[in-house]
Formats: structure tokens, C-alpha cells, sequence
């Protein structure tokens, strides 16, 4: 009983060390604006709502064969996926829109197991999307 209460005690001292040596909080997500000059729909209204967005884009896709581009995914990634510069960020990047803001909420993102993460070629705004994804491919087959 000794034996646990103080290793209690040593592991109760031992955390604000390690919640100090992190800065004591989670993160917070990389947000940026997008290439565009306004969303599909206010900023609020997204952060709120963007999942019930891609659930609706995908059941009218999918099971209606109705396809638009203003709430698709698609086009939120070729917006959303890319740098300052213009260059894409992969999903292995900290910096990736969806990838920054799912990890601080702690929500598991499967979208990309089918979807690409990656812009497509030729998106204004855009520098070199084939270019990357094709050397990243090449480099996932080494």
C-alpha cells in the first residue's frame, strides 16, 4: 500500500513538469483563410456546420447522382490544401486545414482513405499540385 501511494505521489509531482515542457496546452489549430476570396459560406456557419455539408454533398453524389461544386469536397481541399505559397500540404503535415483542426478536436477524419487530400492541377492558386502528388507517390512505392 506504501509501495503505490508513493508512486502515486511520484507521478502526481512528475506532470506539471511534463504539461510545462509542452506549454501546458493542447496546440491550437492552423487556420487560414483559403485561396478564394470568400467561402461557399461564413466562416461561423462552417465550423459549425461543415460536416452536415459534406454528409448532404455526398448523399446527393452518391445516391442521387447529383453533383455540384460549391459544398464539395473537392473544392474545399483545392481551396483550403495548400500553403501560403501555393504549394499543396500533404495530409502528414500539422499545417493541412483539416488535418490541424480534427487533431485538436480529437476527431478521427476518414474522408481521406477515398478522397484525396491534395489539390487538383491547374486550381488558381496552385503551384505544382501534379508535380507534388507525383513525387509523392513515387516516393509511397519506394
Amino acid at each position: 500500500m506504501l509501495r503505490l501511494l508513493s508512486t502515486l505521489l511520484l507521478l502526481l509531482a512528475t506532470l506539471p513538469a511534463t504539461a510545462a515542457e509542452e506549454g501546458g496546452r493542447v496546440p491550437l489549430p492552423v487556420i487560414d483563410s483559403g485561396t478564394a476570396e470568400q467561402c461557399v459560406e461564413p466562416v461561423e456557419f462552417m465550423r459549425r456546420n461543415h460536416m452536415e455539408l459534406i454528409l448532404h454533398q455526398r448523399d446527393e453524389t452518391v445516391y442521387r447522382g447529383i453533383r455540384t461544386k460549391q459544398q464539395s469536397l473537392r473544392n474545399c481541399i483545392n481551396c483550403h490544401a495548400v500553403d501560403a505559397a501555393g504549394q499543396p500540404v500533404s495530409l502528414d503535415d500539422p499545417q493541412h486545414f483539416c488535418v490541424s483542426c480534427h487533431r485538436y478536436a480529437a476527431v478521427k477524419i476518414d474522408c481521406f482513405q477515398c478522397h484525396s487530400g491534395t489539390p487538383e492541377e491547374g486550381v488558381p492558386g496552385v503551384v505544382g499540385a501534379r508535380a507534388w502528388s507525383r513525387g509523392l507517390a513515387m516516393e509511397s512505392a519506394r
